[in-house]
C-alpha cells in the first residue's frame, strides 16, 4: 500500500503540471485546451482522494509499515482519533492541504466553466502551481512523504499526543486548513484578472462565495482552537497570543476586510486596488500560517517543531508577494476608478475605514508576533512581547470596529441626508445611552473604561441591527401584507447576503462582549486545600471534598471532587483532574515513566449564561512518586531473582531468559511484564485516594465567557444564510454566463436601493436620483448584452437573442 500511495502521489504531481500547461495553451481563447485542463483538475481531485483514503485505512488498520502511522498512532489509540491522526502530523497535513485545494479548484472551475473565459486559464495555472508546490514538497523534500515506509513494521506505534485527543481536534485542523486553502481560489482569479486586465467586478462575483467559505472555515477553526485551549490546556484562557494562533487570525482579519471591500467594487466600481492588495495579503498570510507551524522559527505549542520544509514555504511566500506586487503596480492605471466616494456619511466610506482598522490590527499583530526575530536581527537578543502588549494595542482597534459594525448597516450607499440620519440613528443612540447609564449605576464597569466603551458600542450595534430587521420586515409587510414574522422571513430570504451579513455583525458584537467581560472582570485565584477544607472565590464557597483516582492501561488520573455552593443556588460538584500518560510503542515501561511523559489537565467546568466557574488541579504526588520509585527497584530485584524473591518473580525471570534465546516468546514475556507493572501502578495510584496532602487548585470565575461561543454560533449562522443559494439556483437555474451575472448584480443593487428607501435610509429625493442612475446603468448593461448577442448569435457571450435583451431593457425603464 505505501508503494501504491507513493505512485498515486507522483501521478498527482504530474497531473498538476499537465493541467497548468493545458490551461496556458488555451489562454488565447482555445476552449478545448481549457476544458481539458479542467478535466485534468477533476482527475487530480480523484487521485488525491485515493491517497487520503489509503492513509486513513492505514491508520484504522494499524498498518505500522507506514512511518506516518507508526509515528502518530498506536494500537491503543481510540478509533475516533485514528481518523484524525493524519493531520496531527506534518506529512499528513501537507497531504490535507493539497487534497482540500484540489476540491476547491475543481469546484471553482466547475462553477466558472462557461464564464470568465480570459481569466480562467491563468487562474487554473495559479491554483495548479500551488498544488504542484505542495505535492512536490511531499515527493522531493526530505522526511515529509506520507507514504514513506519501514520494513519490517514495528509491532506498535508511538501513539497520538494526548493533548490532541480532544473532540475539537477532529474538526479544528481541517477547518483551519480549509480556510487557508479556499483563499487560494479568489487569489488565483485575482491574478488572472490582473494579467488579462479584466478588472471589473466579475471575478469578484465568481469567487465571492469561495472567499466567504474560506472566512467561515477559518473562523470555525479559530473558535474551536480557543475552546480546546479553554478546556484542555489547564491555564484557564482561550487566547494566549501564541504565534501560530496569531498566524491564523491575521488572514481572517484581512479576509474580513476583503469581504467588505469587494462589496464597494460590486456596487460602485471602486477600491479595485484595495481588493487586489487585500486578497494577495490574505493568501500570503495563509501561507505564513502554514510556514510558522512548520519552520520552528518561533516557539509555539501548536507547531510541529523544526522542519525541513520551512525554507521552501518561505520561498513560495516571497514569490507570491514579489510577483503579485509587481503585477499590481504594473496595473495601477487599470485599477484606478473614475468614481469617488460621494459622502463621508455613506456605507462605502465606513467600509474604507473598516479596511484601515482591520489592516491596522493585522499590522499590530504581525509586529508583535515577529518581534522576537526583529529584535534578534537588530540587537542579537530574542525578546518577545507578552499578552498585555497585544491587549494594549488591539483593544482600541477592536472597540472602533464594534462601533463601525453598528454604523455601517444604518447608512445607505452613496449618500444619506441629515434628516434621514437622525431617524436611522435615534433608536441605537438611545439604547447605547441606556446601556451606559445602567452599567455605571449597577455594575463596576466604570473601573474598566475600554470594556465600558465596548459594551456601549455593542449595545448601539445590536440595536441598529435589530432596527434594520424591523424596518425591513415592516417595509415588506406594507408592500405585500401578511404577518410581521412572515414578512421578516420573506425579506431575509430575498436578501440573504444583506441580512446574513447583519447576523454575522450581531454575532461578532456578542462575541466581543464575551471577550471584554471575561478578560476585564475575571476572578483568578490559586489556592491550596486539604480534603475537607474550603475557600471563598467571588462569593462562591469551594470545598475540597476528597481526592479521586482513575487508572487505565493508557494513563493514571489523579483528581479531586469539589463542592461549590453559592447563596441562593444548589450545590455543584466539579471533578477536575490531571492525567499522566504511559509511553506507547516502546514495550513495557516502568511505573515512574507515567510521570515523565505527556500529561493533560481535565478541567472541572460549570458553564452558565452569566459566568463560568472553571477549576483545575495540580495534585500533590510526592508520596505516590516515592512509592513508584520503590516499586521500580523492587521489580528489578524481582526479575533478577534476588534472595527472598517470590516464586512468581523467579518464574518471570526464567520466562525473560527463554524469550532472550527464542524471539517468538518475546511478545508473551512483554505482555506478562506489562500486566504486572500495570497492576502495580494501579495499586500505588490507588493510595492517592486516601491522601490527606494539600492539592493546588486554580479557580477562575469568567463572566459572560459563554457568550463568546454563542456569538460565534450566531456569526456562523449568518455566514450560512449569506452562502445559501437563491431560490433560482436551488431550482437548477444557475447563473451561467457573465451577462446573467451582470444583470443579477444590477437588479440586486436596485432592490437594495428600494429596500433602503422603504426602510427610511434614503429620502424621496435621494432615492429618485439613485434609482434613475441605477436603472440607466441597468439599461446600458442590457444594451451591451444585446450587442454581444447580435454579434455572437447563440454564442457563449450572450444569453438569448437581441429581442430578449430589448424586452428586459423596456421592463427596467418602465418599472
Amino acid at each position: 500500500m505505501p508503494n501504491l500511495g507513493g505512485a498515486l502521489l507522483g501521478l498527482a504531481f504530474a497531473t498538476t503540471v499537465v493541467a497548468a500547461g493545458l490551461a496556458l495553451l488555451g489562454r488565447n481563447g482555445e476552449r478545448r485546451w481549457v476544458d481539458r485542463s479542467r478535466y485534468a483538475v477533476y482527475v487530480l481531485f480523484g487521485l488525491l482522494t485515493v491517497c487520503v483514503v489509503i492513509i486513513e485505512v492505514a491508520f484504522l488498520s494499524d498498518d505500522f509499515s507506514f512511518d506516518l502511522v507508526a509515528g502518530h498512532s498506536s494500537i491503543e489509540t481510540p478509533t475516533f482519533y485514528k481518523l484524525a491522526a493524519m493531520w496531527s502530523s506534518q506529512e499528513g497535513s501537507l497531504l490535507l492541504w493539497a487534497w482540500v485545494l484540489s476540491i476547491a479548484a475543481a469546484a471553482a472551475l466547475y462553477a466558472t466553466r462557461n464564464r470568465l473565459r480570459e481569466i480562467v486559464p491563468w487562474a487554473t495555472a495559479v491554483m495548479m502551481g500551488v498544488v504542484a508546490f505542495f505535492t512536490g514538497l511531499m515527493l522531493f523534500a526530505p522526511d515529509v512523504n506520507p507514504f514513506s515506509s519501514t520494513s519490517p513494521a514495528p509491532a506498535d506505534g508511538v501513539g497520538l499526543n494526548p493533548l490532541l485527543q480532544h473532540p475539537s481536534m477532529m474538526i479544528h485542523p481541517p477547518m483551519l486548513y480549509s480556510g487557508y486553502v479556499a483563499f487560494t481560489v479568489p487569489f488565483a482569479f485575482a491574478i488572472g484578472a490582473l494579467i488579462t486586465r479584466r478588472l471589473d467586478a466579475e471575478w469578484i462575483r465568481s469567487t465571492r462565495r469561495f472567499a466567504l467559505i474560506a472566512w467561515t472555515f477559518l473562523g470555525i477553526g479559530l473558535v474551536l482552537g480557543a475552546r480546546w485551549s479553554y478546556t484542555e490546556l489547564g491555564w484557564g484562557g482561550y487566547w494566549a497570543w501564541d504565534p501560530v494562533e496569531n498566524a491564523a487570525l491575521m488572514p481572517w482579519l484581512l479576509g474580513t476586510a476583503f469581504l467588505h471591500s469587494i462589496m464597494v467594487q460590486e456596487k460602485r466600481g471602486m477600491l479595485k486596488a484595495w481588493n487586489a492588495s487585500l486578497i494577495v495579503g490574505t493568501f500570503s498570510m495563509a501561507l505564513l500560517g502554514t510556514f510558522l507551524v512548520r519552520s520552528g522559527v518561533l516557539q509555539s505549542i501548536h507547531a510541529f517543531g523544526d522542519s525541513t520544509v520551512g525554507p521552501y514555504i518561505l520561498g513560495l511566500i516571497g514569490v507570491v508577494l514579489l510577483g503579485s506586487t509587481a503585477l499590481i503596480v504594473s496595473r495601477l492605471d487599470d485599477l484606478r476608478s473614475p468614481k469617488r466616494i460621494d459622502s463621508l456619511a455613506s456605507r462605502e466610506s465606513v467600509f474604507l475605514l473598516n479596511n484601515l482598522l482591520l489592516v491596522g490590527m493585522t499590522a499590530v499583530i504581525f509586529w508583535g508576533t515577529f518581534f522576537p526575530l526583529i529584535s534578534e536581527f537588530f540587537t542579537g537578543d530574542k525578546a518577545s512581547l507578552a499578552a498585555p502588549w497585544f491587549d494594549r494595542y488591539t483593544t482600541p482597534i477592536a472597540v472602533l470596529l464594534v462601533l463601525f459594525t453598528g454604523i455601517g448597516p444604518l447608512l445607505a450607499w452613496r449618500r444619506i441626508t441629515w434628516a434621514t440620519a437622525k431617524r436611522a440613528f435615534a433608536v441605537p443612540l438611545a439604547v447605547a445611552a441606556v446601556v451606559l447609564v445602567v452599567l455605571l449605576a449597577f455594575t463596576d464597569a466604570g473601573q474598566r473604561p475600554w470594556a465600558l466603551v465596548l459594551f456601549v458600542f455593542a449595545g448601539f450595534a445590536l440595536a441598529g441591527i435589530a432596527q434594520e430587521f424591523w424596518n425591513g420586515a415592516s417595509a415588506r409587510r406594507r408592500l405585500s401584507g401578511g404577518s410581521l414574522p412572515g414578512s421578516l422571513v420573506a425579506v431575509v430570504g430575498r436578501n440573504r447576503r444583506r441580512y446574513g451579513g447583519y447576523i454575522v455583525h450581531a454575532g461578532i458584537a456578542v462575541l466581543l462582549i464575551g471577550i471584554a467581560a471575561s478578560s476585564s472582570f475575571q476572578t483568578n485565584r490559586d489556592v491550596q486545600l486539604k480534603p475537607g477544607e474550603s475557600t471563598v472565590v467571588d462569593g462562591r464557597e469551594v470545598t475540597y471534598v476528597r481526592p479521586t483516582v482513575d487508572t487505565t492501561a493508557e494513563y493514571l488520573q489523579f483528581g479531586a471532587e469539589l463542592e461549590v455552593e453559592q447563596e441562593g443556588g444548589e450545590p455543584t460538584v466539579l471533578r477536575p483532574s490531571k492525567r499522566y500518560f504511559a509511553p506507547t510503542g516502546s514495550g513495557p515501561s516502568g511505573i515512574g515513566s507515567y510521570f515523565q511523559g505527556e500529561s493533560t489537565s481535565e478541567v472541572g467546568l460549570k458553564a452558565g449564561a452569566g459566568s463560568d466557574l472553571w477549576t483545575a488541579v495540580s495534585p500533590n504526588l510526592t508520596e505516590v512518586q516515592k512509592q513508584s520509585g520503590a516499586a521500580e527497584r523492587g521489580f528489578r530485584e524481582c526479575v533478577r531473582g534476588a534472595p527472598g524473591a517470590p516464586e512468581e518473580c523467579k518464574a518471570l525471570g526464567a520466562m525473560m531468559k527463554r524469550a532472550a534465546a527464542d524471539p517468538s516468546l518475546r511478545p508473551a514475556a512483554l505482555a506478562q511484564i506489562a500486566k504486572l507493572q500495570s497492576l502495580a501502578a494501579s495499586q500505588i495510584a490507588g493510595t492517592y485516594a486516601d491522601s490527606t496532602a494539600a492539592a493546588t487548585f486554580k479557580v477562575i470565575v469568567n463572566p459572560l465567557v459563554t457568550w463568546i461561543w454563542i456569538g460565534a454560533l450566531i456569526a456562523f449562522a449568518g455566514a450560512l444564510i449569506a452562502l445559501w443559494p437563491t431560490r433560482g439556483r436551488r431550482r437548477g437555474v444557475p447563473v451561467r454566463t457573465e451577462a446573467d451575472a451582470l444583470k443579477e448584480a444590477k437588479y440586486r443593487e436596485i432592490r437594495d436601493a428600494e429596500l433602503d428607501h422603504a426602510a427610511g435610509k434614503l429620502s424621496d429625493e435621494d432615492f429618485a436620483v439613485l434609482d434613475a442612475e441605477l436603472r440607466r446603468e441597468a439599461v446600458e448593461i442590457l444594451d451591451r448584452v444585446e450587442g454581444r448577442n447580435g454579434a455572437a448569435g447563440n454564442g457563449h457571450a450572450g444569453n438569448g437573442d437581441g429581442a430578449a435583451g430589448r424586452g428586459e431593457a423596456e421592463k427596467v425603464e418602465q418599472s
